[in-house]
C-alpha cells in the first residue's frame, strides 16, 4: 500500500485538498504548493466579487462592447458554453441574471481574439457551479507537470477529481456525500460532483424557467472532467429523469446519481466498479 500525503488549501470560499501517493513527501508537498498557487491565481480572474477580475469586467459590458480575456477564463467559458448546450439549457452561468433582468443575457466568444462580445442584456457570470471544478482540473495539470500522476483533488467535498490509481490498490475510495457513506466507488482518472441544497438553500435556478430547483435530494455527476461534473451536477437539480436519460444517451461517459427515497439510482450506460 502507497503512503498518501495530504495538503489542505483555502480558495474559492471553500476547502481545497490535493492528495498524492507515491512521491517523496517534500516534492509532494512542493507540487502541491503549486496547485494551490495555480489555484488562488484562478480565483483573482474568476470571481464575481473581485472588482478587478475577468469576471467583474465583463459584467460592465454594454451590448456591442467586446473584452479580451486572460486565457483560463476564456476557456472556463468556452467548457460552460458546451455544458449549456448538452444540458439543453438546464446549466447556465447566466442563470443568476434572471433575478435582475427579464431575459437571460446573450454574449458571444470570439476565439481568434481571445474576447467576448456582449450582444443582448447585461452578461452577469456566477461561476460558482463550475468555477472550483475548472481550478481542479487545471490543479491536475500542474501535478502531471511535476510529475505526480497519483493523486485524488477535492474541493468542498463536492467536487472531486481522480488522477492515477495508486500503488497496490484498486483507485481512490469516494462516496456519494460525505466520507463515511455508504454508497462508494473505485476512481481512477475521472471526477465525481454533487450539487443539493442542504447547505445553501435554493440557491440553484433553472435558467429555463427562472424558478428554483424542485429536486430535494442531492444529485451526483461522474465525467472525465471536473469542470463537466460540476456543471451536469447542477444541471441535474433541474432535469426530469427522462431528460437525463436523453442527454446521457448522447453522452456515454457521464453517470448520474439520484437519491430517490432513501436509495441511491444511477442512470448512463458507464459502469462503475463499486467497493467490495
Amino acid at each position: 500500500m502507497s503512503e498518501i500525503h495530504v495538503f489542505n488549501h483555502h480558495a474559492m470560499a471553500t476547502q481545497f485538498q490535493v492528495r498524492i501517493a507515491d512521491e517523496d513527501k517534500t516534492y509532494a508537498a512542493q507540487a502541491a504548493q503549486a496547485a494551490f498557487a495555480l489555484t488562488d491565481g484562478l480565483e483573482s480572474l474568476l470571481s464575481r466579487f473581485r472588482a478587478n477580475s475577468d469576471i467583474s469586467q465583463i459584467a460592465q459590458l454594454a451590448p456591442g462592447e467586446k473584452l479580451r480575456v486572460s486565457e483560463p477564463v476564456f476557456v472556463c467559458l468556452e467548457i460552460a458554453k458546451k455544458m449549456e448546450q448538452a444540458t439543453r439549457g438546464a446549466f447556465s452561468i447566466t442563470a443568476a441574471a434572471l433575478k435582475s433582468q427579464p431575459m437571460q443575457p446573450q454574449w458571444s466568444l470570439l476565439k481568434e481574439q481571445l474576447s467576448i462580445r456582449c450582444d443582448a442584456g447585461k452578461v452577469d457570470f456566477d461561476l460558482g457551479a463550475i468555477g472550483k471544478g475548472f481550478a481542479l482540473d487545471r490543479m491536475a495539470e500542474i501535478l502531471c507537470e511535476w510529475e505526480c500522476h497519483s493523486f485524488l483533488l477535492v474541493a468542498g467535498g463536492s467536487s472531486i477529481l481522480a488522477g492515477n490509481t495508486p500503488a497496490g490498490t484498486t483507485g481512490w475510495s469516494c462516496g456519494l456525500g460525505d466520507d463515511h457513506s455508504a454508497q462508494r466507488y473505485w476512481l481512477n482518472n475521472c471526477s465525481l460532483s454533487g450539487s443539493g441544497l442542504a447547505v445553501k438553500g435554493k440557491h440553484i435556478v433553472d435558467p429555463r424557467t427562472g424558478q428554483p430547483a424542485q429536486r430535494q435530494n442531492r444529485a451526483w455527476a461522474l465525467a472525465e472532467t471536473a469542470a463537466e461534473s460540476d456543471a451536469l451536477s447542477t444541471a441535474c437539480m433541474v432535469l426530469s429523469e427522462p431528460e437525463i436519460g436523453e442527454i446521457l444517451v448522447v453522452n456515454r461517459s457521464w453517470l448520474v446519481f439520484l437519491q430517490e427515497q432513501g436509495t441511491w439510482q444511477h442512470y448512463g450506460n458507464r459502469t462503475m466498479p463499486p467497493l467490495a
